[in-house]
């Protein structure tokens, strides 16, 4: 692939699995990206690194995931003017609700765009970062056309078979 344009970056390899469905999502667009961990409570230090050289290496958006506390995205967002998607992430027995409103709840002037919890979220993440790149690509929009109208086909075709089973 070329130059990552995309970021994904977790706050432990055991979030691995969820964020992969980013990945998934930016191949199918062929969009390149680049993956890594980094904690903003055990690593603050990289993680601000990381964040201020991104745009540096050619990526024009980060995609964030965390569990727990998910200070990830946030702190990520204080230190890059680059668009932040943070993907809370079901670690604890609270099945990601508490990842969900750290993640979200971010003061203004730091905005992070959050999406659902877990792989759904992560694919979604990986969708509106091709959606940003796509407002400079044309290329990469005409992916995106064709993606809503495979979808709309799948709907159309289920519909077909659900009421030929009646």
């Amino acid at each position: 692939m070329s130059k990552s344009l995309v970021s994904i970056v977790m706050g432990s390899d055991s979030d691995l699995e969820i964020m992969r469905e980013a990945g998934k999502a930016l191949e199918e667009f062929g969009i390149a990206y680049e993956i890594d961990v980094t904690s903003a409570h055990r690593s603050p230090d990289r993680t601000a690194e990381y964040a201020r050289k991104a745009a540096g290496r050619g990526i024009r958006v980060i995609i964030a995931g965390a569990g727990g506390a998910a200070h990830l995205a946030g702190v990520i967002a204080a230190h890059t003017t680059l668009p932040v998607i943070g993907v809370p992430i079901p670690s604890t027995s609270l099945q990601g609700m508490d990842a969900l409103l750290a993640t979200v709840q971010m003061p203004a002037g730091i905005p992070v765009a959050t999406v659902a919890i877990g792989k759904p979220g992560a694919t979604n993440a990986g969708i509106l970062a091709a959606q940003m790149i796509a407002l400079a690509d044309r290329s990469i929009a005409k992916k995106l056309e064709a993606h809503k109208e495979k979808l709309a086909k799948g709907v159309e075709e289920k519909s077909k078979k659900l009421k030929s089973a009646l």
